[in-house]
C-alpha cells in the first residue's frame, strides 16, 4: 500500500494553503485547511493543494481540480501521479503522528511503482511520530535506522510499522532493536515466491526473541494468473512460518472489482479469529 507525498509543493510558512483530498483515510489531516471533497461556501485560498494517493481516485481527483480551481489556483500531486517525494513534512499530508524517515525501494517489484516513482532507497531527516511509513526501512544504513528507533522510543504512543518491514534484510541487531521497542504487531510481506524463505528466516529470529505474538505478514493474492489453491498454500507457508496472514487482494489501476472467489477468500483471511480457526490445523 503507497503513501502521500507532495513536499515538492511545499507551501510557503504562514500562506493560506488549502490542501485537498479526494477521500478519506485513517492518515488524512484533519486540520482547518484540509478538505475531503469540494470547498465550502465561504472557502478562500491563496493556493489549492490536491493529494492524490491512489490511481482509482483520479477521475475524483479530476472533478474536484475544476470544483476547487474557481477558489484559487490549483496544484496536484502525490503517488496515484506519479510526484516524487521530497522531504517529509509532519501534519502536511498526513495527520500528525504519521512519519516517513525514507523513501524509494531498491528492489523492482512488477507489482509496486515505488521504485518507479521514488527510486532507490533514500534517507530523509528524521522528524518525530510513531506511525511509521517508510518504503523499505532496513534497506537504510544503521545509523539512520538506529536513530529511527530511538526517535519511535520517544514517542507518547506505540510504534506501528504501517507498510511493513522486508523480512529478506532482517538481521538479528534490527531483532533487538524491535524487541526493545515492543511494538504490539510486526508486518512482513508474501509478495512472490521466493519470499517464503526468508518469511521463515525472519520469523524464527523474532520468535527466538520472544515476538511470536507481535508477527503479522500481509499476503498478495489475485493478481492475474493467481489460484485460490496457489493462494492457499501461500497462507498456510505464512502461518507456518510463524506470521498471521493477512489477505491483501491485488488491484488494477482502475480497481477492477475482483470476482466474487477472490472477494470472499480475501474475507477469510482478513480477520484474525477467522484466519486461525482456518489454519490451526497446520502448526
Amino acid at each position: 500500500m503507497d503513501s502521500p507525498a507532495l513536499s515538492s509543493l511545499a507551501p510557503a510558512p504562514c500562506s493560506p494553503i488549502v490542501r485537498v483530498f479526494p477521500s478519506r483515510t485513517t492518515c488524512t489531516p484533519n486540520d482547518e485547511l484540509a478538505f475531503v471533497g469540494g470547498p465550502h461556501l465561504w472557502t478562500e485560498a491563496e493556493e489549492v493543494h490536491i493529494s492524490v494517493s491512489f490511481s482509482w481516485d483520479m477521475q475524483e481527483a479530476e472533478r474536484l481540480e475544476k470544483e476547487w480551481r474557481h477558489v484559487a489556483p490549483v496544484k496536484m500531486g502525490g503517488p496515484a501521479v506519479g510526484t516524487r517525494g521530497d522531504d517529509f513534512v509532519p501534519g502536511r499530508y498526513m495527520k500528525v503522528g504519521n512519519v516517513i524517515t525514507s523513501r524509494g525501494c531498491s528492489r523492482k517489484c512488477w507489482f509496486c511503482k515505488v521504485w518507479r516513482r521514488d527510486g532507490p532507497t533514500r534517507e530523509l531527516t528524521i522528524t518525530d511520530g510513531w506511525r511509521l511509513h517508510d518504503d523499505n526501512l532496513l534497506a537504510c544504513s544503521e545509523k539512520h535506522i538506529r536513530a529511527v528507533f530511538a526517535m519511535l522510543a520517544r514517542q507518547p504512543q506505540k510504534a506501528e510499522f504501517a507498510p511493513g518491514i522486508e523480512a529478506a534484510l532482517v538481521e538479528p541487531w534490527h531483532v533487538d532493536l524491535f524487541a526493545q521497542l515492543r511494538p504490539s504487531q510486526i508486518f512482513c510481506a508474501y509478495d512472490t515466491h521466493d519470499d517464503l524463505e526468508p518469511l521463515r528466516r525472519a520469523g524464527a529470529m523474532f520468535m527466538e526473541a520472544g515476538m511470536k505474538n507481535a508477527l503479522r505478514a500481509f499476503v498478495l493474492i489475485g493478481w492475474p494468473k493467481d489460484t485460490i489453491s496457489a493462494a492457499e498454500k501461500r497462507m498456510v507457508g505464512t502461518w507456518q512460518a510463524g506470521f498471521m496472514p493477512f489477505a491483501m487482494l491485488w488491484r488494477d489501476d482502475k480497481n477492477t472489482e475482483q470476482p466474487k472467489d477472490w472477494r470472499r477468500f480475501q474475507r477469510l483471511y482478513c480477520r484474525p479469529a477467522a484466519t486461525r480457526a482456518l489454519l490451526s490445523a497446520n502448526p
